[in-house]
């Protein structure tokens, strides 16, 4: 298995203040300097980077410049991560295609995977339709991902309408789409993680890995907090995916070089152990 990390730890997760008003520009991003981010991920020993739509989309003019710049730090720009509503049909075709874009841009910067979030939760209440929905959004977002050379997985996710076990079991059997499990979401959304990848063998396409607290809830450094990483990679290792392990953390409080440092440590130990 190979180690990388999100840049999401070097600025946090926002959203483009115009998709407010256009939602064909509301890209993920986070506002740290992903010059810096590279340096301190590849100086922390990790081999990869995962980064948000918005952030490659700001190198749209010059893709090699996102190459190099991996390149020089002995790393691989391995996955984009992007998201939408998904469910409401007047803005789905906008939705998608700001996906194609971010497929575009991903490609041209060198990644092999897509990464998707999303699935809106209606304020009147979610209808068993938003899951046909849904699944039919993630089956476009796969045929693109694949006209552009990536490979698309779906990550579930809090705040939308695939949180919980049931609800994801509610998804996967209507779409095509690979599955990336989010140790924390799925922990977060009353799911047992190793479970939840040990039920879906065949569908795992990518993996974030995060530890979490759960009262009061925080997302932390592997091994910071409550999750059980061994039963979690033995599970991985079992479905026979052997590829990228993305530490992926949305803040800390402190250098996010340093809470790079304290998963690489903890997630080599216990591949050390597992020998993995």
């Amino acid at each position: 298995m190979r180690l990388g990390c999100h840049t999401i730890t070097w600025g946090g997760v926002v959203g483009h203040a115009q998709g407010v008003t256009s939602v064909k520009d509301l890209y993920y991003r986070t506002n740290g300097a992903m010059e810096q981010a590279v340096r301190d991920i590849a100086a922390a020993g990790y081999e990869g980077t995962e980064m948000f739509d918005g952030n490659v989309a700001d190198f749209a003019d010059r893709p090699g410049y996102l190459r190099d710049l991996h390149a020089e730090a002995g790393l691989e720009l391995v996955s984009v991560y992007t998201g939408a509503n998904f469910i409401y049909d007047e803005i789905l075709p906008d939705e998608l295609d700001r996906v194609t874009r971010a497929c575009r841009l991903a490609a041209a910067a060198g990644a092999s995977r897509l990464v998707v979030g999303g699935g809106a939760r209606r304020a009147a209440g979610t209808r068993d339709e938003d899951y046909d929905k849904l699944a039919a959004a993630l089956d476009k977002v796969a045929d693109l991902a694949d006209d552009h050379g990536l490979v698309a997985s779906y990550h579930p996710h809090l705040s939308t309408i695939v949180e919980s076990p049931s609800e994801l079991e509610r998804l996967l059997p209507r779409t095509r789409i690979g599955f990336c499990p989010d140790t924390a979401h799925l922990a977060a959304g009353g799911g047992d993680p190793a479970a939840l990848i040990r039920a879906y063998p065949d569908r795992i396409r990518h993996v974030h890995l995060k530890d979490l607290r759960r009262d009061p809830l925080e997302f932390l450094p592997l091994g910071q907090g409550e999750l059980d990483f061994d039963d979690i990679v033995r599970a991985v290792r079992e479905t026979g995916y052997d590829s990228w392990l993305l530490v992926e953390l949305d803040a800390y409080d402190g250098d996010p070089r340093e809470a790079a440092e304290i998963s690489k440590a903890f997630l080599d130990g216990l591949l050390a152990d597992l020998g993995a």
